[in-house]
């Protein structure tokens, strides 16, 4: 009740400030007087225009607390709100068959190639085919909504929450699109019930109209009242829980429900249809327009990102009564006890439910106003690795994205477009966001060069490459970021020193430049037992071979160094103590180490040369991408890596061919490095003496090794 009427106190003193002055001091001194004319002292007028200031303050401050307590809050109550999993028509029918239940459109497709076959009548399969085609439409309309509410990249300043979407609610949602089936299920039906109904003109302008009609008329009131009774606490409990679990609005989220709930929802959607068609106003183009309009809708409702200007309500203030916003709708999953309409606010209005604050954040969030994003406290800057690992992203697949990558048919048919997109990507772009996650209360994001593993071997890219590395440690610098740590080869000795060219080139640097190289080192040294007194050593003069090497050396173990540089062998060794230095041996050929077990691959190692390796030999590596694993006879470890600890939150993504909540000892390097708030920058060579330090740091925060 205040609320409702400070929310309108704050609109009349909105309007008499936007009043010219001499208007405003009358208006606000006749308030003052009671109505008495008053007189014009410029005192009065002073005093008058602070108490307003001091008010709009006020209410600004009251609005803005609202919206903290609501963030803060209504996710403890989301996440109390869990129910129960076991009442009628909360599972569906084809729920334990996975995958398989795409197999439940096989009929439709075996009826339609049937009637190819044997020549029947358009009119008697063409039902197949639209359900068939409608089906698929819907899916890609989900997607792209997906893709689009993705692209952090395009959106980053209009996201309605700044929560990353974690494992958990990606694994709740992989199902999402089990309504559709329902609903091409229940077409089929209805077309095998009354076959006329299939018989219908591709357009009539009426059964649009009449559409629209049943639509605000029945649909739009009859969601709205079972949407309230929903809420209730029987109904809550039992099934609306589900929708209500996911942590942040997704486009998938839209199909996030139990099977009765998409019931009720499929007679909402089919009121408008079957009215229009048993009226005889139903068309081809009215159905597929209905179905894809109501789909795209419910998919700017459950999407995180403010798609709809508010300019838009300021030129014509009536629509913001027929349409929702994203922003709208967000508040519902809030506080779940406002704006509870299908697409029509209309009816909250109506129903005395409108969420006071709708609109005033959807001005806030649409214009930009006061909302810049949050600049991360730590970057991981990666590249891409190939053509098809390019589609391994949130923005292109997010099932895919959350599971480690493997080579996937639906990569190899989006291949071409994939092969497009680089070459825009080289000719013009820049490092753009990926991703993002929190590990206690900081913000941890990925940035992408916009270059290909292949281009950092052309001599002619080289320039190119170091140019955006740097434009990203400027950006990083002017934004505040505290780590920003080189991924795979953008860091690669040839390229930039391990990052020196940069931390040279700018010595005011605030950021901290990392390679996370010592923690790689430390992962490969701990994977070594301890009893083990001898290793084979490839990518010996390297900047992590040489590391491990002397580290190594140091521990009494001999290392068999392959390398063809005598002069760059002999640097090393003169880098650790002469008692030692016998330790370290330079090898030219493979076959140096077929009595050794331990081999360390720094270098890619072709199937002939590991075959040079006896029975029983493990191979550890640092190798990007990793070698094939083509002894039988022998193991392979990963490359090195670590897993994040416990407390990470909102991680969705994973890190290349690492599994969930894993990422490359380098990454883990960087993120330690800002834990543990060192003030230098780690590029060049390694430090020896602090690899068993970065170690204990890691462990200390909660990484585990893999």
């Amino acid at each position: 009740m205040y609320m409702y009427m400070y929310m309108y106190i704050y609109k009349c003193i909105y309007i008499v400030l936007s009043c010219p002055p001499r208007r405003t001091t009358s208006f606000l001194s006749l308030i003052a007087r009671g109505g008495k004319k008053p007189k014009r002292r410029k005192k009065k007028r002073v005093l008058q225009l602070v108490f307003c200031f001091l008010f709009f303050k006020k209410m600004e401050t009251q609005k803005e607390m609202m919206l903290v307590e609501m963030e803060t809050c209504s996710d403890e109550k989301r996440v109390c709100s869990s129910g129960k999993k076991r009442a009628p028509l909360f599972g569906w029918p084809w729920e334990n068959i996975s995958n398989f239940k795409y197999l439940l459109f096989g009929p439709l497709l075996a009826e339609l190639i049937y009637s190819r076959i044997y020549e029947k009548k358009h009119s008697e399969y063409s039902w197949c085919l639209h359900i068939l085609i409608l089906s698929s439409l819907r899916g890609l309309v989900h997607q792209l909504w997906s893709s689009h509410n993705n692209m952090l990249f395009l959106n980053r300043n209009h996201r309605l929450s700044e929560k990353a979407i974690g494992f958990d609610q990606i694994d709740k949602e992989w199902h999402w699109d089990n309504f559709i089936i329902l609903e091409a299920s229940v077409a089929s039906i209805l077309s095998l019930i009354n076959p006329s109904v299939t018989n219908l003109p591709i357009w009539k302008t009426s059964g649009i109209i009449s559409c629209v009609i049943f639509h605000i008329g029945l649909s739009e009131p009859l969601y709205y009242w079972l949407h309230r009774l929903l809420h209730s606490p029987y109904f809550f409990q039992h099934y609306h829980w589900l929708h209500h679990s996911s942590t942040v609005n997704h486009p998938f989220t839209a199909g996030h429900a139990t099977f009765l709930e998409h019931l009720l929802l499929c007679v909402i959607m089919g009121v408008p249809i079957l009215g229009s068609t048993l009226i005889g106003h139903g068309s081809v183009i009215m159905i597929y327009g209905y179905v894809l309009v109501f789909d795209f809708l419910r998919c700017m409702g459950h999407s995180n990102i403010e798609v709809v200007p508010h300019h838009i309500f300021e030129t014509v203030p009536m629509l913001k009564y027929l349409i929702y916003t994203p922003t709208y709708h967000f508040l519902h999953h809030r506080e779940m006890k406002t704006n509870f309409c299908l697409f029509m606010p209309l009816f909250d209005v109506f129903g005395k439910t409108m969420n006071e604050i709708s609109w005033d954040l959807h001005r806030d969030i649409s214009s930009n106003e006061g909302k810049k994003a949050k600049a991360p406290e730590f970057v991981f800057l990666v590249h891409v690795v190939d053509v098809m690992s390019s589609m391994h992203v949130p923005f292109v697949f997010r099932s895919c994205s959350s599971l480690p990558y493997a080579t996937n048919i639906i990569f190899f048919l989006h291949w071409p477009v994939a092969f497009m997109v680089m070459l825009i990507m080289w000719a013009k772009s820049k490092t753009f966001l990926l991703s993002f996650c929190h590990l206690r209360g900081r913000l941890l994001q990925s940035w992408v060069v916009p270059r290909f593993g292949f281009m950092y071997f052309l001599p002619s890219a080289k320039d190119g490459i170091n140019r955006q590395i740097e434009a990203a440690i400027l950006k990083a610098d002017r934004i505040g970021v505290k780590v920003l740590s080189l991924a795979a080869l953008n860091k690669n000795e040839a390229l930039n020193g391990g990052g020196k060219l940069f931390v040279m080139k700018h010595p005011d640097l605030k950021v901290r430049v990392v390679h996370g190289n010592t923690l790689t080192a430390a992962v490969i040294l701990n994977e070594i037992p301890q009893d083990v007194e001898e290793v084979f050593l490839t990518g010996a003069t390297s900047k992590l071979g040489r590391a491990i090497a002397i580290y190594l050396a140091r521990r009494k173990v001999r290392v068999l160094m392959l390398t063809q540089s005598t002069e760059r062998f002999i640097s090393i060794r003169k880098e650790i103590p002469l008692d030692n230095r016998n330790l370290l041996i330079q090898v030219t050929k493979y076959q140096a180490a077929k009595q050794c077990k331990t081999w360390i691959l720094g270098k890619w190692t072709t199937p002939n040369e590991q075959n040079w390796a006896p029975p029983g030999t493990h191979f550890h590596q640092f190798v990007v991408p990793p070698v094939f694993e083509f002894r039988r006879d022998c193991t392979y470890s990963k490359l090195a890596a670590m897993k994040l600890p416990v407390d990470v939150e909102g991680l969705g993504v994973c890190e290349y061919t690492m599994e969930r909540g894993v990422v490359h000892a380098c990454h883990a390097g960087g993120i330690v490095h800002l834990l543990e708030g060192w003030t230098h920058h780690e590029v060049g060579a390694i430090e020896v003496d602090r690899i068993d330090l970065v170690w204990e740091a890691a462990l200390r925060h909660g990484f585990k090794p893999v």
